[in-house]
């Protein structure tokens, strides 16, 4: 039989090193850089083919094409996408109305861990 303080100690054992190897989140939030280099590589993915789009992307398609998006200009040349999604977050205005391009971009904010 154990002992009960055998058994504290162990649980506090094993508290301590989960706590110890366990990463602190980065909370990283995308920048100018990753937007555009995500719009790059979908407008490379619509050329390509390669874009397989969602419901989602065809719904959202739908409504960028409708003008139900807030968009916003970064350096003053190319409007973007405001969204609270952070993998459509930063999208060109007009690539959000094509569902290819936003699953292209999509995927592009996804492997950068957005």
């Amino acid at each position: 039989m154990v002992m009960p303080h055998n058994v504290v100690i162990a649980l506090a054992l094993m508290l301590f090193v989960s706590l110890a190897t366990t990463r602190t989140a980065d909370g990283q939030v995308p920048a100018a850089v990753d937007f555009a280099t995500c719009n790059q590589v979908a407008h490379h993915g619509i050329k390509a083919g390669t874009a397989s789009p969602t419901m989602g992307d065809r719904s959202r398609a739908d409504s960028a094409r409708a003008g139900a998006v807030t968009t916003n200009s970064l350096d003053f040349k190319v409007k973007v996408v405001e969204s609270s999604d952070p993998q459509i977050h930063g999208i060109e205005a007009e690539g959000a109305k094509d569902a290819r391009y936003q699953a292209a971009y999509r995927s592009c904010m996804r492997r950068k861990g957005f």
